[in-house]
């Protein structure tokens, strides 16, 4: 079982890192471009605010594929498969054309809320509107990524994301040099549709056969038949739920440190990135978690889920005590990666600290996101995120009033969600563990 953990996790871990090196590169090229650097980083880190607004509420596309598609591949069921994968690919397809039609009121709306400076905002809607034509490539990899974790595949998943990422840093750069600040967002786009283009042909090459030999014209009638995805349709309306309460949380964090002035949003931009690094590490154990969730109970195997489910966390614990250990040694150097300005990285060292404490709890929610994915259990994670954005804003909100610093206010309210988020699902697990094999 250790094995088969490992075989699942460590691609989508070298995968994950990417996906981090990306968000870092995107600051680090901002930052040292010749112009304000805090500006500039804020522009980065409010234009991506405007994507997580946007598709964290399409991420049940891929969550909704990975643990449908987990259970099939545990019952064998390769038609299943197909049409799983069909389905959501139209949702996404969908869903990105919606996305472009609404660029304009969406962006504007969106940042006079925001509430950071003039110039940040005009890095911010420049950044925007060329990366918002990536969006039908980004949400259609959102399902192809899910279909192949469920394949428990993570190999192909971590091919895509090195090749969308590989791209994406490499053509940020270069476009970077040439245009400017633009060319951080139109080399994301770039990034995307290869990636796209890369993922089928993995499909085609490797599945062609097992999956697809047998596809026909009533494949795509059922995946457009939302009577026969009658449960795929409730879980996803939980998992749209849960975006926008994950969603109100990281905009919330955005968006209150935009009002603490550019070089605290900066601050707590490049902190944000930080801690994200060690939820990328975790992630490629809960998507192990998820695969072998939803496997297993496809297989109506209750003895290998719990084995599962018990070395599944004990992988992601002992990654997160690791990252307690880096942050605590080398937090002030890894800040200075960041940016070449001396007063944001100054800013930040009194706040060095809550690296050290988020991964204790972050690594267990993080996991059990993972296993309830699996096992298609998509009200608990509901309710949970319902919970979480309550301690978040209320965390904060009693912080705030306390006279804490800003920044200090924003690290206990992100801590309690998290708390809140692994509480609630520890004690809904025996009921989890209960009904997921009948």
């Amino acid at each position: 079982m250790n094995r088969e953990i490992l075989r699942l996790a460590l691609p989508s871990i070298l995968a994950n890192i990417t996906v981090s090196l990306v968000g870092i590169a995107d600051l680090a090229i901002a930052g040292h471009l010749e112009a304000d650097a805090a500006m500039l980083i804020g522009g980065v880190a409010i234009g991506t605010m405007l994507f997580d607004l946007l598709y964290w509420n399409f991420l049940f596309l891929r969550e909704g594929t990975g643990g449908f598609t987990s259970q099939a591949f545990g019952r064998q069921d390769w038609a299943d498969c197909r049409r799983i994968l069909l389905h959501y690919f139209i949702l996404a397809i969908i869903s990105g054309a919606g996305l472009l039609a609404i660029q304009w009121p969406f962006a504007k709306l969106a940042l006079n809320l925001a509430g950071s400076s003039e110039a940040v905002k005009e890095m911010a809607l420049k950044y925007f509107f060329i990366r918002i034509w990536a969006a039908p490539a980004s949400l259609c990899l959102f399902s192809v990524k899910g279909w192949f974790i469920g394949m428990q595949d993570s190999f192909s998943s971590m091919a895509t994301d090195l090749v969308v990422n590989g791209v994406n840093v490499g053509a940020s750069i270069l476009l970077a040099r040439k245009i400017g600040f633009t060319g951080i967002p139109l080399g994301s786009v770039i990034a995307q549709y290869t990636g796209l283009a890369f993922s089928a042909a993995i499909i085609g090459l490797k599945y062609r056969k097992v999956v697809f030999s047998g596809i026909s014209a009533a494949d795509l009638r059922e995946a457009l038949d939302m009577k026969k995805f009658s449960r795929a349709s409730k879980m996803n309306i939980d998992l749209i739920i849960r975006g926008f309460g994950m969603l109100g949380i990281y905009i919330g964090f955005t968006v209150i440190s935009a009002k603490s002035g550019d070089v605290l949003l900066a601050v707590c931009s490049i902190m944000m990135k930080m801690m994200l690094i060690f939820s990328y590490f975790t992630d490629g154990f809960a998507y192990a978690g998820e695969a072998l969730t939803g496997r297993f109970i496809g297989m109506k195997d209750r003895q290998s889920l719990f084995r599962a489910v018990r070395l599944t966390f004990t992988w992601s614990m002992g990654i997160g005590f690791f990252f307690v250990a880096l942050y605590a040694f080398a937090g002030v150097p890894l800040f200075s990666l960041m940016t070449e300005d001396a007063s944001v990285v100054e800013a930040a060292r009194p706040f060095i600290w809550w690296m050290c404490i988020i991964p204790v709890l972050g690594c267990p929610a993080f996991t059990w996101d993972g296993i309830y994915i699996g096992a298609t259990s998509s009200r608990a994670l509901r309710d949970a995120t319902i919970l979480a954005v309550i301690s978040f804003f209320g965390v904060w909100g009693i912080c705030s009033k306390a006279g804490l610093n800003p920044v200090d206010s924003l690290m206990a309210g992100y801590f309690a969600h998290l708390a809140a988020r692994t509480l609630y699902q520890t004690a809904k697990s025996h009921k989890l563990f209960k009904t997921a094999i009948i």
